[in-house]
């Protein structure tokens, strides 16, 4: 009987997947962004420095709800805002903070603009990047 849990015990390992933890767009908003030349582009960009209780988040299976923005379907590029389209950060709402990028792990999604979902996925705190956004959310997918 030993050897058989011994046996099991790497399998069961594989086969749950643990609970993301579930995050906030307030917890987010643990960040502060300067102002700085980006020499390669010869343009002025926010540069974010995440506060401690983002930093923990740092590569750790997370889970949020807001609001879909489709930023181009036939590229599979989304994100998910804490306010709808007509007030988030591309409008001129909110700050860089209440956007994150969505990096899904099925290649070919399509949402609505502003349905409401929670995704879950592996964060990633990106400081340099301008070519990405300062959140992104890695293997994303849609849990509800």
């Amino acid at each position: 009987m030993k050897r058989i849990a011994i046996l099991l015990i790497p399998l069961l390992a594989f086969t749950f997947r643990a609970e993301p933890l579930p995050i906030t767009w307030k917890r987010l908003t643990d960040v502060r962004f300067t102002r700085k030349l980006n020499k390669e582009l010869s343009m002025y960009f926010l540069y974010p420095t995440f506060g401690p209780s983002v930093n923990v988040l740092h590569d750790k299976e997370v889970s949020i709800r807001g609001y879909m923005i489709p930023v181009d379907e036939n590229d599979n590029i989304y994100v998910i805002s804490a306010k709808p389209m007509a007030a988030c950060f591309f409008c001129g709402g909110a700050g860089p903070e209440s956007i994150i990028e969505l990096q899904f792990r099925k290649k070919k999604q399509h949402f609505r603009t502003d349905e409401v979902l929670t995704v879950r996925g592996r964060l990633a705190l990106n400081t340099n990047d301008v070519d990405h956004l300062n959140y992104i959310l890695k293997n994303a997918e849609v849990i509800e």
